[in-house]
């Protein structure tokens, strides 16, 4: 589908599962930039920058043409949920969800290095978890699977069950709008 080399500039491997299923080859070149928001940094610029960052700090030190850069956020009343510090951030950011619907943003952006062009866009899900009993949120959290993912959870894995229902993309919310991502590597790759 996609001669050209592609690079995902990103450590997750559930981003690399989705472009895998997808048929994209590429190497995994974790990007390495500071990802606290700006002062007064609004969630989709937000994303959306933090994905351009990781796409070019990793094409200015790795051989390749297409870099795509993501970055995935929880939205809930406002507050930017990210990765949870520990534990009890964890059980904070689950209780918070509890019952309600939230956001799920997913800035990418992929960069081709030949003809100095990218392709950046913020994909937004919806998604409606169920009212979480103090036990259940304990035992999610006992995992430790809450640690490394936005809001807290992965809808892929052990969480599943919390979610009622979502309207939107749900490779969006496991970390990559896998139908947004392939049409801009086709795009670049193509011209």
């Amino acid at each position: 589908m996609i001669s050209a080399k592609v690079i995902l500039a990103s450590a997750s491997p559930r981003r690399a599962e989705l472009l895998e299923s997808a048929g994209v080859r590429f190497d995994v070149v974790p990007g390495h930039i500071d990802e606290t928001p700006l002062p007064g940094e609004e969630p989709v610029p937000h994303v959306l920058r933090l994905a351009r960052e990781k796409a070019d700090e990793v094409a200015a030190r790795e051989d390749g043409r297409l870099f795509i850069g993501a970055d995935t956020i929880v939205l809930c009343d406002g507050e930017i949920m990210g990765k949870p510090r520990d534990d009890g951030d964890a059980a904070r950011m689950l209780t918070k969800l509890s019952g309600r619907g939230h956001q799920v943003i997913t800035g990418f952006a992929v960069f081709d290095r030949d003809r100095g062009r990218s392709i950046s866009r913020a994909v937004t899900t919806q998604v409606f978890f169920k009212p979480l009993s103090a036990e259940e949120i304990a035992a999610y959290v006992a995992t430790g699977c809450p640690l490394d993912k936005a809001g807290a959870y992965a809808i892929q894995g052990g969480a599943a069950y919390m979610v009622e229902r979502i309207d939107g993309s749900y490779t969006n919310v496991v970390g990559l709008p896998l139908c947004e991502v392939v049409a801009a590597l086709v795009e670049l790759a193509g011209e």
